[in-house]
Formats: C-alpha cells, structure tokens, sequence
C-alpha cells in the first residue's frame, strides 16, 4: 500500500515539472523504469489533452496528446516485456503498470463523456489500445496468458 501511495505521488512530480518528454523517456536504459517514467509521460500528456480541448477548445492539438498517450503506455508495456520477467514471479512492476493504466483508462472515460460527440472518434481509438494493453498486462499477471 505504501508503494502504491509513493507511486501515486511519483506520478505528480512530472506534472508538476511539465511533463517528461518521450525521446528522453526512451533514453532510459533502465527498462523498469523507463516503464515508470513512460506512464508518468502519459499522464502528463493526458493532462495536455484535457487542457487543449476543455480550456482552449482545441480538438487536433487534444488529439495529438491523446497519440502521445498511446504512445507511452506502448512503451511502458513494451518495456516490462523486454525486462524478461515473469509478471506471475516477479508482478511488482507489472501490478504497477496496470494499476497505473486502469487509472488512466478511468481518466480517458471522464474525458470521453466530457467531449462533442463528433471529437469521440480518435479518443476511442487510443482508449481501445491501451484497453488492449491492460487487458494484456492483466492476463500475465494472473497467469492465464502465456508469453
């Protein structure tokens, strides 16, 4: 529970220092924590999102946060991949991850219900990838999917 809450609060630090940016994420040679740091990117690109196109009306700019997005919960799965753990022997991170991309997944709702019904599209692409993802993530952690 403690790391969930110093997780929680990891997540604030690059909000509040603009967002990491996902060149530098991809640098990480660390692969758990360019998985950390890719979800952080994720959510400050979400909050991007949610500025451009609640406060400024501004759907292209909204959608091309919500590909960035996309973009870092690809690379925080890809790079718990690439760790060559087993996310049933070793599930700290990937229990992280999902944790971290439900929320998210809960974020992109709100944000979907708050949009014109013709801005829909695009969001729900990039909420059904990162479904996709979680739902992957899930399966591994709980055993039922082999990798």
């Amino acid at each position: 529970m403690i790391r969930l809450a110093a997780w929680l609060v990891s997540l604030s630090i690059p909000l509040a220092l603009g967002g990491a940016d996902l060149a530098a994420v991809k640098a990480e040679p660390n692969l758990e924590k360019r998985a950390r740091r890719a979800l952080d990117n994720a959510v400050a690109a979400y909050k991007d999102a949610e500025e451009a196109y609640m406060k400024k009306g501004d759907p292209e700019q909204a959608n091309a946060a919500l590909d960035e997005v996309s973009q870092s919960v690809e690379l925080a799965y890809a790079s718990l991949r690439q760790t060559g753990k087993s996310p049933v022997k070793s599930p700290r991170q990937f229990k992280a991850a999902e944790i971290g991309i439900r929320e998210l997944l809960r974020l992109l709702a709100d944000l979907r219900e708050a949009m014109s019904v013709l801005d829909r599209d695009h969001i729900d692409n990039v909420r059904a990838a990162i479904q996709k993802i979680h739902d992957d993530l899930l399966a591994g952690i709980m055993g039922g999917k082999k990798k």
